[in-house]
Order: C-alpha cells, then sequence, then structure tokens
C-alpha cells in the first residue's frame, strides 16, 4: 500500500463527511510517519513499512474489539468499524497451506533439526509482514510434533 494513497482516501472521506473512516485512515497515517521517523526514512517511506504498520494497527484495534466490554456496545462497533476499514488496506496474508509449501520448499534443512526456536527464528525473517506470527507457528508446531 503506498502512502499517497492512503491520503487520497483520508482526503475523500473529509469530503465526504465521513467521520469514522477519516479517523480509521488518519490514525494509520499517523502511525506510518511515526515508524518512518524511527527508522530513519522519512523521506523514503516503501510500500513494506507502510504494509507492516497496517497489520499492527489491525491487531491494535482487533484487541481493542477483543477487551471492549459487551455493555459499551457503541464502542464496540467504532472499533469493529475502524477494524474493519483498517482491513481494506491491508496486505493479503498467506494461508496455513500458503505457509507450510514456502517451509518445506526453503527450510527443509532447518526443519530437519525439529528446533522449534531455531526454525521460528529462520522462518520469520521470511515471512514477516506476509503471514500471521500465529499461523506461522502453528505450521512450525505441526511439522515439529
Amino acid at each position: 500500500m503506498q502512502l499517497e494513497q492512503l491520503r487520497k482516501d483520508m482526503v475523500t472521506a473529509m469530503k465526504a463527511r465521513d467521520k469514522v473512516r477519516k479517523e480509521a485512515i488518519s490514525s494509520v497515517v499517523a502511525a506510518v510517519k511515526k515508524a518512518a521517523i524511527d527508522e530513519g526514512c522519512r523521506e523514503d517511506i516503501s510500500e513494506e513499512l507502510v504494509d507492516r504498520v497496517i497489520l499492527k494497527e489491525m491487531k491494535t484495534v482487533k484487541e481493542q474489539v477483543d477487551t471492549c466490554p459487551d455493555e459499551r456496545a457503541d464502542l464496540k462497533a467504532e472499533y469493529q468499524a475502524r477494524y474493519e476499514i483498517i482491513s481494506e488496506y491491508a496486505p493479503k496474508l498467506l494461508s496455513a497451506e500458503e505457509v507450510k509449501a514456502v517451509l518445506t520448499e526453503k527450510f527443509a534443512d532447518v526443519i530437519a533439526t525439529k528446533n522449534k526456536g531455531q526454525i521460528m527464528k529462520a522462518v520469520m525473517a521470511e515471512l514477516k509482514g506476509k503471514a500471521d506470527g500465529k499461523v506461522i507457528n502453528q505450521v512450525v508446531s505441526e511439522l515439529c510434533g
């Protein structure tokens, strides 16, 4: 995802007076800018960085939805709406089958050791931002078991 596209969509949401959408996109843009400053690449923000931040924001909002008390239905609905808006911009993640295929193809030698920590270390560098960590962990456990 390009940062420029997020900005355009934010302006479109402002013009449409869509407050929830504008705030959701705005929070992602702010998080991307902060991450870019932290990594020292303010001028040249890569798509990979934007995707990584979008996934992180999605995870944060998902936690808000999950931990919100049921009696606060208004707040829960707001978090859910934000989650859905942010997920529109999220990169498509690999499924468990796709992760398994990548692991057996590229990391057969590491998997042969049956050392879960070593496997995770090797695999996460390759699949970070391409697949959910929980899915990767599950597939690695399956292959080690």
